[in-house]
Formats: C-alpha cells, structure tokens, sequence
C-alpha cells in the first residue's frame, strides 16, 4: 500500500507539471486522471487506462451534445448522469464512470463546446492516465520472495498438521486445537491472492507456477480435512493404526521437499495390501475404527493424486510437490 501511494503521487505531480507545460486546462485534471489511473499491476493499469479513456471519450461525446442541445445548465448534468452511466456499466466500463465525470464537469466549468475545448479534454485524459500508465510499468513490487515464504509456512503448517493426525492414530485421546489448519487455509488464500497480482505483473511470459501451486493446496487442504473428519472417528488403537501413522510421519517430511520422490505413494500402495491381507473385524467398534482408517487412507490416495492430476494440466508445475 506504501508503494502505491508514493506512485500515485508521483504519477499526479508529473500529470499536473505536463497539463501546465502544455497549457491545458485545468491541469490538476491532469493529476485527477493520474490519480485514479493508478492501479495495483501492470495488466489492471493497462486494462483500466484503456476503460477510462475510452469511457471518457464517450462521455465527452455525449455530454458534447447535451449541453449543445440543452445549454450548461446543471440539469442537463444530471440528464447526462442518467443517460450515460447505465450504458456504460453495460458495456463493462464500470472504471470510466469516475474519469467520464472528472470530464464532463471540466467541460461544464468551460461553459461552451468548441474544438479547441475538446482537445483540451482529450490531451487531460492522454496526459493523466497516460502518466499512470507509465508508473504502473516503471514500478511493480516483486512478489517472488512473498510467495516463496508462504510456500514455506504453508508446507510447514502442513507438516505440523500430519504429525498431529500421527500423534492421534498412535493415541485416541492426544487433544490438538486444529490451529494450524485454519493458517493453513489463510495463508493458501492470501497466496493464491498474490499468485493473480504476480502473473497480471508479467505481461510477456507470465508464469503460472504460483496460481497453480497455490491452487493445488487448496485442494489438497480439503483433503486433509475429509482425512481429519475420519480420524474423529477413531476411538481406539488397533494394529492398523500404526502403519498409516508411519505414512503420515514420512508425509510431514516429504511435504517440505522440493522433490517429490513417490516414497510416500508406494507406502500407501504396500499398505493397501497389508490391509487387504488383515483378518476381517470381529466386533462393532473394530468394523468402524477399520472404516475410518481404510477412507483416511483413500483421502491420502486422493492427496497425492491431486498433484499428479494438476501436472497434467497445460499450465505445468515447475517442481513436483508431494
């Protein structure tokens, strides 16, 4: 938010100074332009420069006839308002209402429509989000070092999360407040968030490591919560416990790695088959301490296939995660 407000006062001081070398009218429309010009990446700059001049030329056209019909009367600003703003929105330039105002308003103060004045109009708008436009290139914060810490926290925030689902399996009765799953959570949030603002920033080969990274979390997440929801379900130790708490312990680690070896999957795959060659429950509780832990280890299949299925996706990811 600093940054933002140090280009935006750079882009309105250089608008205005160029308005008053050029002699247009009233410069501070030139810093007005600028100011709202300013946006939070390079793709949403160039996207909304172009939105608010284009509606801004359509308001000037418009209001143009207006008062040449009707005469500067404070009415017809209003009639104009009524008749402009709604085919704006419908043609998705909801940006350029507030540009579309700043200029007709400084037409009305003008008090009369001539050539001259329109291209007084015209060369504001090019002056102000012209200069924006040119701040938004000049400077965006890297978001690479941001993204690379939440990387970390949330790979962390998941390793604690499986340690805590080994701990339970070994002990029914271990008490764990969840804490870390609802960081978790924010965190994947906030950097599938900066995911978006990084790639708007690289408008020649944009990658989409990030947005997919993030993305693949998220999914995952669930997952680990579909594991947690089974493992409320167990109530007791039994030999079955022991070898996905193993799993879990290894995940913790390999979650942090920035290889993915497949270790943890052929785990799984040799436990399914340790299971399969178990002997059948012989009570209630045992059938249903089993099925919980037989879908906590369908939900961890799932985990794992998770990243598989997004790498083959045309976006790839740069690493393969576990």
């Amino acid at each position: 938010m600093g940054i933002r407000i140090i280009k935006t006062a750079l882009a309105a001081i250089i608008a205005i100074y160029t308005a008053v070398y050029l002699h247009l009218e009233p410069p501070l429309g030139a810093g007005i332009l600028a100011i709202l010009g300013v946006e939070v990446s390079r793709m949403k700059g160039l996207k909304s420069a172009i939105e608010r001049f284009v509606a801004s030329s359509l308001g000037l056209f418009f209001a143009s006839l207006a008062f040449i019909i009707f005469g500067f009367h404070i009415w017809v600003v209003a009639l104009f308002i009524l008749m402009t703003f709604p085919v704006l929105a419908r043609f998705n330039l909801k940006d350029g209402v507030v540009t579309s105002a700043v200029i007709v308003f400084q037409l009305f103060a003008h008090g009369e429509v001539t050539v001259d004045v329109l291209v007084n109009e015209v060369l504001l708008m090019l002056v102000g989000l012209g200069w924006a436009t040119v701040i938004n290139f000049i400077y965006m914060p890297k978001d690479q070092h941001l993204l690379e810490s939440l990387k970390d926290s949330v790979e962390r925030l998941f390793g604690v999360v499986f340690t805590e689902m080994a701990l339970t399996l070994r002990n029914p009765s271990h008490i764990w407040n969840g804490s870390e799953l609802l960081e978790a959570h924010r965190l994947i949030e906030e950097g599938a968030r900066r995911a978006v603002l990084n790639k708007e920033n690289r408008l020649i080969g944009q990658e989409h490591y990030w947005s997919t990274y993030f993305e693949m979390r998220r999914l995952q997440l669930e997952s680990v919560q579909g594991m947690l929801e089974e493992l409320a379900l167990v109530y007791e130790k039994l030999p079955q416990n022991e070898p996905l708490a193993e799993i879990l312990e290894l995940l913790s680690e390999e979650v942090k790695s920035e290889v993915y070896r497949g270790i943890t999957e052929q785990r799984l795959s040799d436990l399914r088959q340790m299971y399969r060659a178990m002997e059948l429950p012989r009570t209630r509780d045992e059938f249903e301490v089993r099925a919980a832990i037989l879908k906590m280890r369908m939900e961890l299949e799932r985990y794992l296939e998770i990243a598989k299925r997004l790498k083959k996706r045309n976006v790839m990811l740069d690493k393969a995660e576990p």
